[in-house]
């Protein structure tokens, strides 16, 4: 196995923690408990969708570690897939996550904070158009391009900088989402009753339940981020494994408080009518300063989410390039702040052309969801490989292997049918997008040949 990069290790495992926990709390938690209560109906049902989900990204955030314990290589999950199933694979997973997959993602974190921050007064023109010739483009577009430039200047001038800029603010909102959650559970218009309730509209049955649980899933979203910057993570045979399995149980512990505290504050039918349920259960303790106090802590949440996206996404086309599956320049080293410069200013190009092109948030999610999910299933399958090649390897091991691995397998499988139906367009055009990568693959192979020749 080629190490893919030589980026420094200047990250602990505080910083690998708050990666995970900063990507994966956005505005998820303040959104979904509305999508999960019209689904099942219930609080209980609910909380069954939000532990059976934190349960299964924990199967997989616990197949990662072992896999980036044994190869703590910048690229992540493109390492893993090039030395089980070869180069084609590992490319087409590059190319996905290149063309497809991060900018998509970073398009819609950052059209989320604009959505967000348009809810304050002030803001309200985020919604306007700016223009309309030679085609409409909102302000919350160009403002979702200016932050995605100016995390990408961040991350530019070097990952230790990008890290603590995690690691500061993943505490300071982890700390205002318990303030929240304390509000509501002081407060006298609160009621246990409340669990009790149930929403009668509810789609229900199975499927309903499968609704939720996609829901919870895509909350749960983005533990993955951090085996991309495994290269730059020290002693990572013990910090990823902290990482992921730490910032996972943190991030579980913060959605049941959340969920809990609006159920406690709203009954069922409240909720499955209220888009912003966060927000509606705190107006209702603390009036207006409370509507803002929860749009501000969105916001934060989603900026720092930002960070450990672009942070991760550039990674993955770095890795390619050092291995030269992909443009020699996208290895590029910052020769001062030691970043994959030309890989992060190609990839906050993309997420502009995708912000002027598409601008909905809603169709930026959809695109993004199919192609990650592909690649989580495909990945984790690779621990069944590494486990023969490797056998005594001394690196963090998978707990309730094989049985553990092979439930995120099927969960993933079943996500991944469930968003190909859901939302067919948007999958059809991801997978006409990864099958474009066979031909590409093969003109790059084609050069690295003529070039050694």
């Amino acid at each position: 196995m080629t190490q893919t990069g030589d980026l420094p290790r200047v990250l602990g495992t505080s910083h690998a923690t708050a990666i995970v926990v900063g990507t994966l709390i956005g505005s998820g938690i303040f959104l979904v408990p509305y999508e999960m209560m019209r689904a099942t109906g219930s609080a209980g049902l609910v909380y069954l969708a939000w532990i059976t989900g934190g349960l299964l990204s924990l199967f997989g955030a616990m197949t990662y570690a072992e896999l980036s314990a044994i190869m703590p290589y910048t690229g992540g999950e493109y390492v893993y897939l090039r030395g089980t199933y070869g180069d084609l694979t590992a490319f087409l997973y590059m190319w996905t996550w290149f063309a497809v997959a991060k900018p998509a993602s970073i398009a819609s974190v950052t059209m989320g904070l604009a959505r967000t921050l348009a809810i304050f007064h002030s803001m309200s023109w985020l919604d306007s158009p700016a223009f309309r010739v030679p085609f409409s483009v909102t302000w919350g577009q160009l403002f979702a391009i200016a932050v995605t430039w100016l995390i990408t200047g961040l991350n530019y001038l070097g990952i230790k900088k990008a890290g603590d800029f995690q690691l500061i603010f993943t505490w300071l909102k982890g700390i205002l989402i318990l303030v929240i959650a304390g509000f509501c559970f002081a407060s006298a218009t609160g009621h246990w009753s409340n669990f009790k309730t149930v929403y009668a509209g509810a789609h229900g049955g199975f499927s309903g339940f499968m609704i939720a649980l996609i829901a919870a899933l895509w909350a749960y979203d983005g533990w993955n981020d951090l085996t991309m910057v495994s290269g730059e993570v020290r002693q990572p045979e013990r910090s990823l494994p902290i990482g992921l399995i730490a910032g996972l149980g943190i991030v579980g512990v913060l959605y049941m408080a959340t969920n809990a505290a609006i159920q406690y504050i709203l009954p069922a039918a409240q909720i499955a009518s209220s888009p912003r349920p966060a927000v509606a259960a705190l107006s209702a303790v603390t009036g207006s300063w409370g509507v803002a106090l929860v749009s501000g802590v969105m916001a934060l949440s989603i900026f720092v989410t930002l960070n450990g996206t672009v942070m991760s996404g550039a990674r993955v086309p770095f890795a390619a390039a050092r291995d030269g599956l992909f443009f020699r320049r996208m290895g590029d080293i910052h020769p001062r702040f030691q970043s994959p410069s030309t890989s992060l200013i190609v990839q906050a190009l993309l997420t502009t052309a995708l912000l002027l092109a598409v601008g909905h948030f809603q169709q930026l999610f959809e695109l993004a969801i199919f192609s990650e999910w592909l690649f989580y299933m495909i990945t984790s399958t690779t621990i069944f490989y590494y486990r023969r090649k490797l056998p005594a390897a001394k690196t963090y091991r998978a707990w309730g292997y094989p049985i553990v691995p092979a439930l995120f397998i099927i969960a993933a499988a079943v996500l991944l049918y469930y968003s190909y139906i859901e939302n067919l367009k948007n999958s059809l055009i991801g997978t006409v997008v990864i099958l474009l990568g066979v031909p590409l693959y093969l003109i790059f192979r084609s050069r690295n040949r003529t070039a050694m020749g």
